[in-house]
C-alpha cells in the first residue's frame, strides 16, 4: 500500500483506532502522569490500563490478513525461497524501528536526570541495542529499551513463519492448509500458555484468523468458509475463553465481509482517519520516547489536579501525534525509507572499497 489508490479505508479506520488505543494504553500505564491520570478519572483510565493493550489484536489480525494478499493471494504456494521475503520485510520494519529505538535512549537519558521512576529503561548497553537490532531481545530476555517494541519481533516472526509454512506445502490447497493448522494448533494450545508469548506461535491463531478472512473472502462459498472459520474460534474458546481472541474474530470477519461487499475500499471515507492509518506504525514507534519527556516534565511542574492531569495527557497526545507525523515524513514513508537503506547501501560499498585497498584485506575480500 505504496499510495493512496492502493489504500484500503476499512484497514487504515482499524490501525487508527488501534494505534491511538496502544498509545492511550501506555499513558495510562508508565509514570507518574499514568498515576495521576488514574487517579483523577478512574473509570476511563483504569478501563484503558486493563483492556487497552488487546487493540494489538486488530494489528496481528490485519497483518495476517495483508501478508495472505501479499503472499498468496489465491491460495497458492510459495514456489521460490522465502529468505528473500523475509529479508526485505525485516529491512521495512528494522530501519524505522532502530531510529525510534535511539530516540528513546535519548529521551530515557534526558528523563533520567529529572524524574526516577521505573518507567524510565536502564542506560542501553551495546549487548542491548544489538539484540534489539536483531529483534532477539524477547526471546533472550533482554530488558526492552521502548515500549512494545516485542511487537515488531513478533511481526517479523509471524511473517517468517506464515512464508516459510506456503513455501513448505508447495501445492495449492496444501500450502494454506498448513497455515490454518499452526493457527489452530495456537488457538487450542499455544496462545494458552503464557510462557510462549515471545514466540511467533501464541499469536499465530489471531494471525491465521486474518489470512483465513482474506482466503475465505475470494471464495464463491464465502459463508461456508468463514462459518468453518467461526465454528473453529468458537471451539477455542469454549475450552477457554479469552476475550482477545473473541477481539480477533470479529475483526477478522469484520475484514472478510467487508473484503466481499467491498467496503473494504469505501469506507469510511474520513481523511483524518486514513492519515492515522498511514502513520500509525511511527505512531507506535515515537509515542513512548515523547511518553517519557511528558512525565518528566509533569513531575517538574509539581501540578496535582484534574485540569492539570487532562492538560498533561491531552499536550502529550498532540505532541505524539505531532512526532509520528514528522517520523513517518524523513524516516518511514517509502521514499524515507528507499533514501535512509540507499544511503546505508552506499556506505557499506564505500567501506568495503576502502577495505579493499588494504593488502591483506583487500585479498580476502576478493574482486
Amino acid at each position: 500500500m505504496r499510495n493512496n489508490s492502493n489504500r484500503m479505508p476499512l484497514i487504515d479506520a482499524l490501525k487508527a483506532i488501534a494505534a491511538l488505543l496502544v498509545l492511550t494504553h501506555h499513558f495510562s500505564s508508565y509514570g507518574p502522569l499514568a498515576e495521576s491520570a488514574r487517579h483523577h478519572f478512574p473509570a476511563v483510565f483504569d478501563w484503558l490500563f486493563a483492556y487497552g493493550r488487546m487493540a494489538v489484536q486488530v494489528f496481528l489480525v490485519i497483518a495476517g490478513f495483508l501478508a495472505a494478499r501479499g503472499l498468496a493471494a489465491q491460495g497458492q504456494a510459495l514456489s521460490a525461497s522465502p529468505l528473500p521475503l523475509i529479508w526485505k520485510r525485516y529491512l521495512r520494519l528494522v530501519v524505522p524501528y532502530l531510529a525510534a529505538i535511539g530516540l528513546a535512549i535519548i529521551a530515557a537519558a534526558i528523563a533520567d536526570r529529572w524524574l526516577d521512576d521505573e518507567a524510565i529503561p536502564a542506560r542501553a548497553t551495546f549487548k542491548q541495542w544489538l539484540a534489539h537490532a536483531a529483534l532477539l531481545h524477547g526471546l533472550l530476555g533482554i530488558d526492552a529499551l521502548s515500549a512494545g517494541v516485542w511487537y515488531i519481533a513478533i511481526d517479523l516472526q509471524l511473517f517468517a513463519l506464515m512464508a516459510i509454512l506456503l513455501w513448505a506445502g508447495r501445492r495449492r490447497l496444501v500450502a494454506p492448509a498448513l497455515v490454518l493448522a499452526v493457527a489452530t494448533a495456537s488457538l487450542f494450545w499455544f496462545n494458552r500458555d503464557a510462557t510462549w508469548d515471545n514466540w511467533a506461535i501464541y499469536f499465530f491463531g489471531s494471525y491465521g484468523l486474518g489470512a483465513a478472512a482474506w482466503w475465505a473472502s475470494e471464495r464463491r462459498q464465502m459463508s461456508a468458509w468463514l462459518g468453518v472459520m467461526v465454528c473453529v474460534t468458537v471451539a477455542a474458546l469454549i475450552v477457554d475463553f479469552r476475550l482477545r481472541i473473541l477481539l480477533a474474530l470479529t475483526v477478522a470477519l469484520l475484514l472478510g465481509f467487508g473484503r466481499r461487499s467491498g467496503l473494504l475500499e469505501r469506507w469510511p471515507d474520513a481523511r483524518p482517519l486514513a492519515f492515522l492509518g498511514q502513520i500509525s506504525y511511527s505512531i507506535f514507534l515515537v509515542h513512548f520516547p515523547v511518553l517519557l519527556l511528558a512525565n518528566a516534565l509533569y513531575a517538574q511542574a509539581g501540578y496535582d489536579s484534574p485540569l492539570a492531569t487532562g492538560l498533561g495527557l491531552g499536550l502529550s497526545w498532540g505532541a505524539s501525534l505531532l512526532a509520528a507525523m514528522l517520523f513517518y515524513r524523513w524516516i518511514e514513508s517509502p521514499e524515507a525509507s528507499r533514501r535512509i537503506t540507499g544511503g546505508l547501501a552506499s556506505l557499506l560499498g564505500l567501506g568495503r572499497n576502502l577495505a579493499g585497498r588494504m593488502p591483506l584485506i583487500g585479498s580476502r575480500l576478493g574482486p
